[in-house]
């Protein structure tokens, strides 16, 4: 387990970021991941990402698993979609569609539950959900871009430089570890990473190239309880990671109440 984010869990606004390129279009894009049926922290974030005038959403999946409101969950991501946003297949959400199990038994049982609480359309939504989507020098996946559909996790800079080398785009967003970090190569090659300070605006040198594993909606596991999601002005070509305090005894009521395994419940409260 990583040490603690540092952070202000009571951060509410950030500033905007200034402009670098005033008389280009600007766009203010608000990327979430790891949702995992948190209605609380979704609810939290959209609302936070609104009163700063986000122009655009990115999703890079995990809409379910673990949380209490799959459906809502789900039925909020499509609204998003149909309004231009962009969504990634997670890994929990493809184990909705299969009988087969690669997952702890945690996860599993709260996968099965899920799967009673969808619908036809929202199952369909899930399945026509691509891996990966490349936007410009940007590319979006939810777990890697040297396997996407293989699920491996990003936990340090051998993992960062394999999924650097396998693709072209300058900077790679991804989720599926809970965990904020940043990671960058040198011109020379050299690969290293940071836990990035929430509130505070990172330029994204173009200098360099980078990987942003942004921090979990959800079910942060980085010791903060606060919603975590990141905020990318790519006129100033500067990413900021946002905390956001959200309803989390709600929510983990919720969790209780459904039958889901209690841990779960706790890894809310404690954000682990």
């Amino acid at each position: 387990m990583r040490g603690p984010v540092v952070a202000d869990c009571d951060m509410q606004r950030p500033p905007r970021l200034p402009r670098s390129n005033p008389g280009l279009a600007e766009m203010l894009i608000a990327i979430l991941t790891d949702i995992h049926a948190n209605r609380e922290a979704l609810s939290a974030c959209l609302a936070h990402a609104e009163t700063l005038g986000v122009d655009r959403y990115v999703l890079l999946g995990d809409y379910v698993g673990y949380g209490a409101d799959p459906g809502w969950t789900i039925d909020t991501v499509i609204g998003l979609v149909e309004r231009g946003a962009i969504a990634i297949l997670g890994n929990h959400d493809a184990e909705v569609l299969t009988a087969r199990s690669r997952m702890n038994e945690v996860a599993q049982v709260a996968i099965e539950w899920t799967r009673t609480q969808l619908d036809a359309s929202q199952r369909d939504f899930i399945g026509r959900l691509p891996l990966t989507v490349e936007q410009g020098d940007m590319l979006f996946v939810h777990a890697n871009a040297w396997a996407p559909d293989g699920w491996g996790y990003v936990t340090g800079p051998a993992e960062a430089r394999r999924s650097l080398e396998a693709t072209s785009c300058r900077v790679t967003f991804c989720g599926h570890v809970h965990v904020p970090e940043l990671y960058f190569a040198t011109a020379t090659g050299k690969v290293a990473g940071f836990i990035p300070v929430a509130g505070t605006a990172m330029p994204l040198s173009p200098q360099r190239r980078w990987l942003a594993v942004i921090g979990a909606v959800g079910q942060p596991r980085d010791r903060i309880p606060a919603a975590c999601y990141g905020l990318l002005d790519d006129s100033a070509n500067s990413l900021t990671y946002v905390r956001v305090p959200y309803d989390i005894a709600s929510a983990a009521a919720k969790i209780r109440a459904a039958g889901l395994p209690g841990i779960l419940a706790i890894r809310l409260e404690q954000g682990y």
